[in-house]
Order: structure tokens, then sequence, then C-alpha cells
């Protein structure tokens, strides 16, 4: 349901911030909670998050070869000798660039970690998205993790177990090879009600530049919960209730 024009605008001034990172902590939890109802909102949100992260990926598709590299460098004309009394002053200011440059790549990693968990999150909310969007969200059809799991044998570098859901309300739909980067997983679908749930499965080393997640609670209106087991991340993603989302995540783990 989408909120009043009245409000609406209110709201997504917000988003910017909020998709930075940068809303204050109570600001970003009431836009969780408007989300969760206003399904205009949310879908300018993930828009923006999508905006975002293509952004990004277009300003890192550019590097410099080593023959732009040369033409730049015979394009500078040499130094002009300086009396003594005056190479004080480039040693300086060099001295003092660097230093900057230092600091700024410092800072610059520094805000890079502490944001990567969210960029992380935005990344695998985006595949579930499309996932859900997608005419075929699954490479293999199936209820039975007997089948699910060989599916995935020589595909993905690595093997895990799926839980017993019998006497559960949760419903295995089937599975997909997914991406992180460049790592192959797993993606898993469970169907709870009329909810549809991601379980994202990746060799821990794939994401050892990213925190845990255990803080990140909710992103974008969706239900998050991730953790560390045996060299795996697991990460659970939709928009079913908390509830629903820590009651698999506790057969995910009793099963692994």
């Amino acid at each position: 349901m989408a909120c009043a024009r009245s409000t609406e605008k209110a709201w997504t001034e917000k988003l910017d911030a909020y998709v930075d990172g940068e809303l204050p902590t109570d600001d970003a939890r009431a836009l969780d909670e408007h989300m969760r109802a206003c399904s205009s909102c949310a879908a300018e949100g993930l828009r923006k998050v999508q905006q975002k992260r293509a952004v990004a990926a277009t300003g890192l598709r550019f590097t410099p070869d080593p023959a732009f590299r040369a033409r730049i460098q015979k394009s500078i004309a040499a130094p002009r000798p300086m009396p003594w009394k005056r190479l004080w002053l480039p040693v300086l200011a060099t001295a003092t660039v660097t230093t900057l440059l230092i600091a700024g790549a410092l800072f610059l990693n520094l805000q890079g970690d502490r944001r990567s968990e969210g960029q992380l999150v935005s990344e695998l909310i985006d595949q579930h998205v499309a996932t859900l969007a997608s005419a075929n969200p699954v490479d293999v059809v199936s209820t039975d993790r007997h089948t699910v799991k060989p599916w995935f044998a020589g595909k993905i570098p690595f093997t895990f177990n799926l839980p017993e859901l019998q006497d559960s309300p949760f419903v295995l739909v089937g599975g997909r090879v997914s991406y992180l980067g460049q790592a192959p997983g797993a993606e898993l679908i469970f169907r709870v009600r009329q909810h549809q749930i991601s379980v994202f499965i990746f060799q821990e080393r794939g994401t050892s530049n990213v925190r845990d997640t255990e803080a990140v609670r909710t992103a974008l209106s969706f239900e998050v919960r991730s953790w560390r087991h045996n060299g795996l991340r697991y990460f659970v993603i939709g928009d079913a209730s908390a509830q629903d989302l820590d009651k698999l995540s506790e057969l995910i783990r009793a099963a692994g």
C-alpha cells in the first residue's frame, strides 16, 4: 500500500541518507517500519540501492594501462632547475600531499569496512528480488532435500546440509547457483505461507573482508539473518516475519 502524497515526500527525502548508512538509528528504524507497509517507498528505496551499486561499478570499470600512463608522463614538462633556497617548497608540498593522500586512503578504507556490511546485504537483497521476479527462479525444482543438495555437486566448491522440514511450516522450493563477486555459492528458496525466503551459502573466505551481520536485522523492509559455521557464511533474507526467519535459521543451523 502506498503512502499519501503529502507524506511520501517526507519519507523519500530520507532514502538517500538511508542507503548511504548515514541516517540516525531512530530515523532508520522508523523508515524500515514505514517501508514494510508502503510499497512505493520500498520500491523507491530498492531503486536507489540498485542505482548506487551501478554507479559504483561504473566508476571501477576504467583502469589506466601502462601505455596511457607513459603518455601522460611524457606530456608533463621536465621541471626547471630551481635555486637551492627554493627547493624546500616543492619538498614540503609533496610531503603534505602524500600525508593527506595516506590519511584519505586510511579514512576511505575505514569507511569502506564500516559500510561494506550494508553493501553486501543490499547486493544479496537485489539477488533475492531478482530471483523472485524471474520466470525460472530455481534451476533445480524439488521439495526433497536429498534431490536439491546433490544437484550442487560439482557446481560449487563446497557442500552443505539441508534441514528436515517435516512438522514445520516451511517448504523447500528448490535452488540455484548464485555468485558473490566471482565466488560461486548456493541460493535456496523456501516458502512459508505466501512468502518466499532466500538462503544464500558462500565460502567464508569469499566474504572475509566483511564483518558479521548479526546486527543487521532488517534492510529495505526485508528481514536479514547471517552467521558463520564450518568455513561457510549463511544469509537468510525474506519479507516473512522475524519469527519465521528466526525459526528457519534455527533449523538450518541445526542441520549444519
